[in-house]
């Protein structure tokens, strides 16, 4: 199975252990799942880290370095326009175009709307947690 997280999943899986995203990830990761990301989406992800939980350069930078230990990036060579109402969200489309990802798991409700995209099923790790 070929999955890409939303930024909003790494987050969550990485800066609470308790929560669905965090049990999904771990899941996601023994049972080989293939994952995958875009230098563009970690570049947010780490942004995310230093604007919302006041980490440092250095301690972003390391976060982004752990997760990329679980992740195989791609390089999208086709640009989306499915998503007027917020444009940052096409990168997470356009990393599952390339990847041929199955799921993308997010919480964003620009991206939850479309329930699929090109064959793509976009839900929640609640959703997907039983699957893998």
């Amino acid at each position: 199975m070929k999955v890409v997280l939303d930024t909003n999943i790494l987050v969550s899986a990485t800066q609470w252990d308790y929560s669905v995203s965090h049990k999904l990830l771990e899941k996601l990761i023994r049972n080989n799942v293939e994952i995958f990301s875009t230098a563009e989406i970690l570049d947010e992800f780490a942004g995310i880290l230093r604007r919302d939980f006041l980490n440092s350069e250095q301690e972003a930078n390391s976060m982004v370095e752990k997760v990329i230990q679980f992740l195989t990036l791609v390089t999208p060579n086709k640009k989306v326009e499915a998503i007027k109402e917020d444009s940052e969200d096409n990168k997470i489309l356009e990393c599952a175009l390339e990847s041929q990802a199955v799921y993308i798991i997010s919480y964003d409700n620009h991206l939850l709307k479309l329930k699929e995209y090109q064959g793509i099923k976009i839900i929640k790790p609640e959703d997907v947690v039983k699957e893998v």
